[in-house]
């Protein structure tokens, strides 16, 4: 896109809860027209039908309400529930593209469609958050893109100069040069907390454990 526009918008989409938002109603339509082994179909379908919820609290039941809608995002059905229900998640706008990694959701729009991101995003039953929305626009090398001012960010998105994508910070030069200055804080930051364990006396052992849940598990 940088080759015939002077900058690219990239929008970084926070959904409110968009897990809980997938209906399943559509999303057993959606995957009636997939080529799924009918016991899968039908495992999946029963799965997801006569769901209900109550509340018992100081001894008082709450009445019983149907669950028509909402996958458990920790679940092993989670995930792929959410994929196949935004799989029909498109660009309203030529030009557009987005980008899917289960609820990540990216959208990628060029200058001279930069009247256009306000009408991608309400579909599929997902609401997009704007207060964690996040906005980067990347300008093309040489005076093409320096001379150029792009319009103001759309509804209450804030335009930043970096976004973390699948855990990777880029910035608006294309650079991965502020997510290594993180990892190498993180981690000086990190060897610290170890050293003043082993001067207080910590043991070889219990600073190995301190170390995996540093660095293993972050």
């Amino acid at each position: 896109m940088l080759s015939t526009n002077e900058y690219v918008h990239v929008f970084a989409f926070d959904f409110s809860k968009a897990f809980d938002t997938v209906r399943h109603s559509a999303l057993i339509c959606k995957l009636a027209t997939m080529q799924l082994p009918d016991s899968i179909y039908n495992w999946v379908r029963d799965f997801f039908s006569n769901r209900y919820h109550c509340t018992r609290y100081a001894g008082h039941l709450s009445t019983v309400a149907d669950i028509e809608a909402s996958v458990i995002q920790g679940s092993g059905l989670g995930p792929a529930s959410y994929v196949v229900t935004a799989a029909d998640l498109h660009p309203c706008t030529i030009g557009n593209r987005i980008f899917k990694y289960a609820d990540d959701t990216y959208l990628v729009v060029p200058a001279t469609n930069s009247s256009t991101p306000c009408l991608e995003t309400e579909q599929n039953n997902l609401t997009l958050n704007c207060g964690k929305t996040k906005e980067m626009v990347i300008r093309a090398g040489g005076k093409r893109g320096k001379l150029v001012k792009p319009p103001a960010p759309c509804l209450d998105i804030e335009r930043v100069n970096s976004i973390r994508i699948l855990g990777v910070t880029i910035n608006e030069l294309l650079s991965a040069a502020d997510h290594v200055r993180n990892l190498l804080f993180s981690s000086n930051s990190s060897l610290y907390a170890l050293r003043v364990l082993r001067v207080h006396g910590m043991s070889d052992e219990s600073l190995q454990e301190v170390f995996v849940l540093l660095f293993w598990r972050r």
